[in-house]
C-alpha cells in the first residue's frame, strides 16, 4: 500500500504565496515522476507541474514564472511553491506519483493524494 499525503493548502489573498507538500509513504521501491494537478469547481482536473526523478520539470503555461516544483528524493516528497497567486488559482490541488513497490519493482502504478484546497481571494 502506498499513500500520498498533501499539506499546505489554505486561504490567501491575491498576490500572496503558499507552499504545498506531498509525502509518499508505504511499500515504496522507487518513484519516477511526481506532480501536481488541480481541479476547480465544475471543471476538469488539469496538470499544474511535474518533475522527474532526475529533476526535469514541466509546467502549465498558466503557472510558468509563478510556481516552482521541487522534490526531495530521500524523503519521497514533492513540493509546489506558489507565488503571486491569483483568484483563478483557486482549486483543489492533488499530488500524483508513479510508484514502484518492492513486490513489483519494475511496474509503476499511478497514485493520487486526497487533495488540498487552495483558495485565493481577490
Amino acid at each position: 500500500q502506498v499513500q500520498l499525503v498533501e499539506s499546505g493548502g489554505g486561504l490567501v489573498q491575491a498576490g500572496g504565496s503558499l507552499r504545498l507538500s506531498c509525502a509518499a509513504s508505504g511499500n515504496i521501491f522507487s518513484i519516477d515522476s511526481m506532480g501536481w494537478y488541480r481541479q476547480a469547481p465544475g471543471k476538469q482536473r488539469d496538470l499544474v507541474a511535474t518533475i522527474t526523478s532526475g529533476g526535469s520539470t514541466n509546467y502549465a503555461d498558466s503557472v510558468k514564472g509563478r510556481f516552482t516544483i521541487s522534490r526531495d528524493n530521500a524523503k519521497n516528497t514533492v513540493y509546489l511553491q506558489m507565488n503571486n497567486l491569483k483568484p483563478e488559482d483557486t482549486a483543489v490541488y492533488y499530488c500524483n506519483a508513479d510508484v514502484a513497490r518492492f513486490s513489483e519493482r519494475y511496474r509503476y502504478l499511478e497514485v493520487w493524494g486526497q487533495g488540498t484546497l487552495v483558495t485565493v481571494s481577490s
